[in-house]
């Protein structure tokens, strides 16, 4: 039977996802677009004259809450298809039509025209189909294509021929689907920088349109672009998760966003020690992979209860930070991260062809890091996908770059489709330069920016200084495996070292931490990423089980195992 999670159950397919989809951009005529549509899966690229049945969006077609159970071959295009009659409320305005993330490629028709296309499985787009609406009805259809690892494109956990670390691939729509309705002249994106040390945010615009854009902040109104003063704020950090709101008008158009005023850098302790700081002071990261996979809904939460679970569950076990791996959740996501006071560090997914794990792996057993330039020994031999990766590496760092809680940016893990990495940590910085960029994480570093990023699962940890003086992190680590019963994916049991029993698995836990881990910290360690948060199919290494209905470590235990040594 179907794994199920505590929300399966609870998610309306007629409404699934109804929360309006980004907090920071919130607009109150809007409508969701979640729920059935029609589907069909084809081998022709010619638009099926009909279709085989019906598809919850936003659940890719190999989830089991999508309804449909069937994944999509590299070569086959995945079709949806949904009629509507526009609100009369939104007549006469411009009609945004918004994807959080099809995966991998999408062209989208209206009413038998063709309004545009999108590529990259990660990230949103929106079309402006005003001009394509007949006679008050919209006609949608959208096409997919997903050939995952035979693209080279950014694919992150997911393969053709899951097992181990890789897990089952999904496609298609696997994000929320709405529409807004918009003025002439509108908001079209907006950019929060904090100046913490100048108690000041600044905030501009991206409009649409002849008018101009203001913000109104603490019953003041500035003009946009504009440096706005927040005297006597209230720092933001995981202890304390301050949000500031503020509303952005340009003529008749409005948006609710927030910010929050942080710090993050890199900067010596008062004995010389390179420490990660937040607000200007030392602050050690305690992390858990989090690789944000469902037995339900795959990449798709089932529900926006059971994206808060995950995150207050880890805070409850007294983690401060989630590694956000190799993916890029809705902006829900990051909201919750936000109000709950979670760090984030996000990983950009990985992309590029097969990958030879001789390669891959051999830092682990060598240390011998190989010059990422040789782009073909890492699966980077095609200049298209080096290219199309630098562009959603830049589209990703500019889509969250408001968040408050992403405290830094990990540009490659594990030498996968790893390439000119160097050059990307340039980019990134280029982008954003108030956050750490952790440019390789675990292996193949390529001697480059403010941290130095290892992974150790084979062997005890010792800390050990950086040579270049970076600052040290253990991006991964841990991994430690048990079985529950009836809580499993399937027979198989990956991980890193096994134990039998519940009292088995805290007491290696515990003594982790006291023997390797707290140690470390006093040493100079900066930063220690468990592996990992919740079970995903074979890997059985999370401290709850991939239905999230077993806390195989109590947050107790793990509350005093973390703080060892502070």
């Amino acid at each position: 039977m179907p794994m199920k999670t505590p929300w399966t159950d609870k998610v309306d397919i007629n409404n699934p996802l109804p929360e309006y989809p980004r907090p920071q951009m919130a607009r109150a005529n809007w409508m969701s677009m979640n729920g059935p549509w029609d589907y069909a899966i084809t081998e022709s690229s010619r638009q099926p004259a009909s279709y085989e049945g019906t598809i919850i969006v936003p659940f890719s077609p190999e989830a089991e809450l999508s309804g449909v159970g069937r994944s999509l071959k590299s070569g086959e295009y995945l079709w949806y298809h949904r009629s509507f009659v526009i609100p009369g409320q939104f007549s006469g305005m411009h009609l945004l039509l918004h994807f959080g993330a099809v995966d991998q490629c999408a062209t989208v028709w209206v009413n038998d025209r063709q309004a545009g296309s999108h590529q990259g499985g990660y990230l949103p787009f929106e079309l402006d189909i005003t001009e394509y609406i007949e006679n008050g009805m919209a006609d949608i259809v959208v096409r997919v294509t997903d050939d995952t690892e035979k693209s080279g494109m950014t694919r992150g956990k997911q393969r053709s021929r899951r097992g181990g670390i890789w897990y089952t691939p999904q496609s298609g729509i696997w994000q929320s689907v709405w529409m807004e309705a918009v003025p002439d002249s509108y908001v079209k994106d907006l950019l929060i920088i904090p100046d913490f040390d100048g108690a000041c945010v600044e905030i501009s615009a991206e409009i649409v349109g002849e008018e101009l854009a203001f913000a109104q902040f603490n019953g003041e109104s500035y003009m946009l672009p504009a440096v706005i003063p927040v005297p006597g704020f209230e720092a933001w950090c995981p202890e304390n998760p301050k949000l500031y709101g503020f509303t952005v008008t340009c003529g008749e158009d409005m948006v609710q966003s927030y910010f929050a005023m942080r710090k993050f850098s890199v900067e010596k302790d008062d004995k010389g020690v390179p420490r990660l700081f937040l607000n200007n002071r030392p602050y050690f990261h305690n992390g858990v992979l989090d690789q944000g996979y469902w037995p339900d809904g795959l990449y798709t939460a089932p529900t926006d209860e059971a994206m808060i679970y995950d995150i207050s569950t880890a805070k409850a076990m007294g983690f401060n930070m989630l590694r956000k791996h190799i993916k890029v959740e809705p902006l829900r996501w990051y909201y919750h991260c936000d109000r709950y006071g979670m760090l984030v560090w996000q990983d950009m997914p990985c992309g590029g062809r097969s990958y030879n794990p001789l390669i891959v792996t051999l830092p682990l057993f060598t240390n011998i890091h190989l010059p990422d330039s040789l782009h073909g020994l890492f699966g980077r031999g095609d200049s298209q996908g080096r290219a199309q990766f630098k562009s959603e590496l830049g589209a990703m760092v500019n889509h969250l770059i408001n968040c408050p809680c992403i405290a830094m940016w990990v540009v490659f893990n594990e030498g996968w489709g790893q390439f000119d990495a160097a050059k990307m940590y340039d980019f990134v910085r280029s982008i954003d330069p108030s956050r750490t960029i952790d440019h390789a994480s675990g292996w193949h570093d390529q001697g480059v920016g403010k941290v130095v990023s290892r992974h150790v699962y084979f062997k005890p940890y010792y800390f050990k200084a950086d040579k270049k003086g970076r600052a040290v992190l253990l991006s991964e680590f841990g991994g430690y495996n048990h079985h529950v019963s009836g809580h499993c994916f399937n027979n198989k049991n990956f991980g890193y070292k096994s134990f039998e029993t519940p009292a088995q698995l805290e007491i290696a836990i515990e003594e982790l931490y006291q023997k390797q881990i707290g140690p470390a910290k006093m040493e100079g360690l900066a930063a220690a990423v468990y592996t990992q948060l919740s079970d995903v199919e074979d890997e059985l290494n999370g401290v709850l089980t991939y239905d999230r209905k077993v806390e195989k470590v109590s947050p107790e235990l793990m509350r005093k195992a973390i703080y060892v040594g502070n």
